[in-house]
């Protein structure tokens, strides 16, 4: 059993920046792939980065490539998410999301959830 805590969420200018942070309870949380996704009012559910176990591999949707940054501490059962140049687009409930299947976590399917975290970025 993993639980996850979203954290770092709030209101920021367009172009500024932000670090959320997704704690994990669970002595296995190093086996799990992690992942970001992110949901807007109206809008679908959207995946925009994964990263595996070792934190040594990760990608990124189109939409924050180059501006978002994965990483994780495996010594401290977190993830985190960097963004920086945020835009007002990028204003959604962010959610982190755990699962030992890549491809089931990619596909919206994770087994393990958060609460979410809301991040405003106002023009």
């Amino acid at each position: 059993q993993v639980q996850l805590v979203e954290s770092g969420g709030g209101l920021v200018q367009a172009g500024g920046s932000l670090r959320l942070s997704c704690a994990a309870s669970g002595r296995t949380f190093s086996s799990y792939y992690m992942g970001w996704f992110r949901q807007a009012p109206g809008k679908e559910r959207e995946l925009i980065t994964v990263i595996d176990w070792s934190g040594g591999n990760t990608g990124y949707a189109d939409s924050v490539k180059g501006r978002f940054t994965v990483s994780r501490d495996n010594a401290k059962n977190t993830v985190y998410l960097q963004m920086y140049s945020l835009k007002p687009e990028d204003t959604a409930v962010y959610y982190c999301a755990a699962d030992q299947s890549t491809s089931t976590l990619v596909s919206g399917r994770g087994r393990y959830w958060g609460q979410g975290t809301q991040v405003t970025v106002s023009s």
